[in-house]
């Protein structure tokens, strides 16, 4: 199967959501929402890759696939977890009212229904997909409650007396909203409550993760229409510090949130813990075009989630960084998976990365890709302004760059095409350049 380092990259053709994100039995495992059949979005299958590090990843081929009513134009976004021994597996799944005579992976009207689901592997590496898989919550009737279209993604924990699901939703396709359910043991699962903010924009709640920190609960969306505009332009990925009881399943959501990225490229975030008990986050970079090899999609390198005085971070995972361990002169000289840079950055000063350019202005880390960038409406970004220092370690990808702002206190990441290998700078410092062994 095929082998990939640091940046985990489409096998081949279209991949979009991580899902199933777990450690378990000695292996990181990440599944993805894969269409096998072109570099294009289509009917949803889960792709499935495995780590023992978070490093060195090797893709193992399609895990689920549609094979019953409910699911038979996708296996759409959920999550894992581990229960006696076992790889437990919920997901949305989803039936078309009426295929595209011409496209039978599209459907000709936007009408369609959605199924959570679960299978259940011994291993998490084999999987029946024809006599394993089962409903766990019908599509919604009620749309008092959610929408029986636009309810997906669910993410189980498991809470101090029970099993617990958090599920996005929409109320009449105007305002986002989040489901609650709860189980005693995986199989049967009762709706336990709802969260809304209606001060919010947005009309549909993607990819809800919720965990808990020792600063309190953070809470990540990915919202659809958060900043009024059609498609990407409008679709971000945002966190939050909630209040939430697991008792009733309330939760206050508070006024202010924070971008989980600057760049605006990452969406549909997921976490799970690492071997350590660390939180960690991936995302999945929406790509505008495919590559020179005829791919698209992948997922930015994991991060640590922490919180700082009420400031949610994300900081580079100690594997990653450990993994560039070789000091280099010249960016020619690193491997194929690309290279770390290590610099601070004052007011006014820049730095050149074979056309990505990083600089400070008015206190903010911003980013230019326009010389780097394909066919996005967006090619500058920056983060909030930072007062005293700023120390930057930046990941570079022929077509992904990280930009990882004292210590993830913010991070800034673009997709990138034809980028050049040269660094050049108005630093006048010198310049660290690592990549891996």
């Amino acid at each position: 199967m095929k082998k990939q380092k640091i940046h985990l990259k489409a096998p081949d053709n279209w991949v979009n959501d991580p899902n199933g994100l777990i450690y378990y039995k000695g292996q990181y495992h990440v599944f993805y929402q894969y269409f096998p059949y072109g570099p294009r979005w289509g009917t949803m299958h889960w792709g499935h890759a495995v780590s023992r590090d978070l490093v060195e990843w090797e893709h193992t081929g399609i895990a689920l696939f549609p094979t019953k009513k409910e699911d038979q134009n996708g296996c759409f976004s959920g999550s894992a977890v581990e229960k006696d021994g076992k790889m437990y597996i919920a997901y949305t799944g989803v039936r078309y009212e009426k295929n595209d005579p011409e496209d039978i992976h599209s459907s000709q009207v936007p009408h369609f229904d959605s199924t959570q689901m679960m299978i259940v592997s011994e291993d998490g590496q084999t999987f029946d997909n024809w006599a394993d898989k089962r409903t766990i919550i019908p599509p919604i009737t009620d749309s008092r409650i959610g929408h029986r279209m636009h309810t997906r993604d669910p993410k189980i924990w498991r809470g101090r007396d029970a099993w617990y699901m958090i599920v996005g939703s929409t109320l009449d396709e105007k305002q986002g909203t989040a489901l609650f359910y709860k189980s005693e043991d995986l199989q049967d699962w009762h709706y336990a409550g709802r969260a809304l903010k209606p001060s919010l924009p947005g009309w549909m709640w993607e990819c809800p993760d919720l965990f808990e920190t020792e600063e309190g609960h953070v809470l990540l969306l990915s919202v659809i229409g958060l900043l009024g505009k059609a498609g990407r332009e409008g679709e971000h990925t945002i966190c939050f510090n909630v209040d939430f009881q697991e008792d009733d399943c309330r939760m206050q959501i508070p006024d202010t949130y924070q971008f989980l990225d600057h760049g605006l490229d990452l969406y549909a975030a997921q976490t799970t813990l690492d071997e350590e008990g660390r939180r960690i986050m991936i995302a999945w970079l929406r790509m505008p075009e495919k590559t020179d090899d005829g791919w698209i999609g992948m997922f930015c390198s994991p991060r640590v989630v922490t919180v700082r005085d009420g400031h949610i971070c994300f900081e580079m995972h100690p594997n990653i960084r450990r993994a560039y361990a070789r000091k280099i002169d010249d960016v020619a000289q690193a491997a194929p998976e690309g290279y770390m840079l290590c610099f601070d950055l004052l007011e006014g000063e820049s730095v050149d990365i074979g056309g990505f350019l990083v600089y400070r202005k008015n206190g903010c880390i911003c980013t230019d890709r326009t010389a780097v960038s394909a066919s996005v409406n967006r090619a500058v970004s920056e983060t909030p302004a930072i007062e005293g220092e700023t120390h930057l370690e930046v990941l570079v990808d022929e077509n992904m760059i990280e930009v990882y702002i004292n210590q993830g206190a913010y991070v800034i990441t673009n997709a990138v095409y034809h980028l050049k290998r040269s660094v050049t700078s108005s630093v006048p410092k010198e310049i660290q350049i690592y990549t891996t062994t």
